[in-house]
């Protein structure tokens, strides 16, 4: 690598436009960027939108992993020394644009670029601890904290800047599936969040930051919140009592 090309590199500028080895693909809701068994030949960055990952048992039940964001990288086991096929499923949720990078052109640009390695190198290390978390809450917390957990950090609370994130449409089936309970539960909890002003039901779903409680202590108090955000659903507020 040469002095010049690690000084002008900008990995920004890189994920923003296409150029050789990568292309800028544009979905719509429920369009896939790779699906379950496909060759796992490239790696995509989330430019703006949301997407899911979810798996499929061989008896046919499909489990939702995680769901993504701008910012985001997804496929990432295309750079495993041997090239295989893809072990999950990638679904757009609302219209996405994302950066499709070849794993030839992804190899060269992390050898080459030292700044671009750091990057996704961070993102990796994030995602990491970010799954060891979720194996935790799995293992040891109730289902409704699980939920609890869930809601926040879709609404992204303790990333920098306001909390006023708008999220797209999700089932309560979807949340039943990340937090390995069922749909009616979901619902009973969504309720009892409501009752004691965790949440607020005003056509979309107005969550405060008081829901936070419900993950550190076994109780908390009925005060308002200083900080909220916006929450969009297609069916959490279809059984309000």
């Amino acid at each position: 690598m040469n002095g010049k090309s690690s000084s002008t590199f900008d990995p920004a500028a890189f994920l923003a436009h296409a150029g050789l080895g990568r292309k800028i693909i544009e979905l719509k809701p429920k369009d896939t960027f790779f699906t379950q068994g496909n060759r796992a030949d490239s790696v995509f960055y989330l430019q703006s939108g949301r997407a899911k990952l979810t798996v499929v048992s061989q008896s046919g039940k499909e489990a939702t992993i995680t769901l993504l964001s701008a910012g985001d990288f997804v496929g990432e086991e295309s750079l495993a020394a041997v090239l295989g096929m893809r072990l999950s499923t990638a679904t757009a949720v609302s219209t996405c644009s994302a950066l499709k990078i070849g794993r030839e052109e992804m190899i060269r640009v992390m050898h080459e670029e030292h700044a671009f390695s750091d990057l996704f190198l961070s993102f990796l290390l994030a995602r990491s601890m970010r799954i060891q978390a979720d194996l935790v809450d799995q293992l040891f917390n109730s289902s409704e904290k699980r939920l609890a957990r869930i809601l926040l950090l879709m609404a992204q609370f303790g990333k920098p800047g306001e909390p006023e994130t708008l999220i797209p449409k999700i089932s309560q089936e979807t949340l039943a599936e990340m937090i390995g309970t069922t749909r009616s539960r979901v619902s009973f909890f969504m309720n009892r969040f409501r009752k004691l002003g965790f949440l607020e039901y005003k056509g979309r779903i107005l969550v405060h930051k008081s829901l936070l409680n419900v993950i550190l202590h076994d109780h908390c108090p009925m005060t308002g919140p200083s900080s909220r955000t916006f929450l969009t659903s297609r069916r959490f507020d279809q059984n309000r009592p």
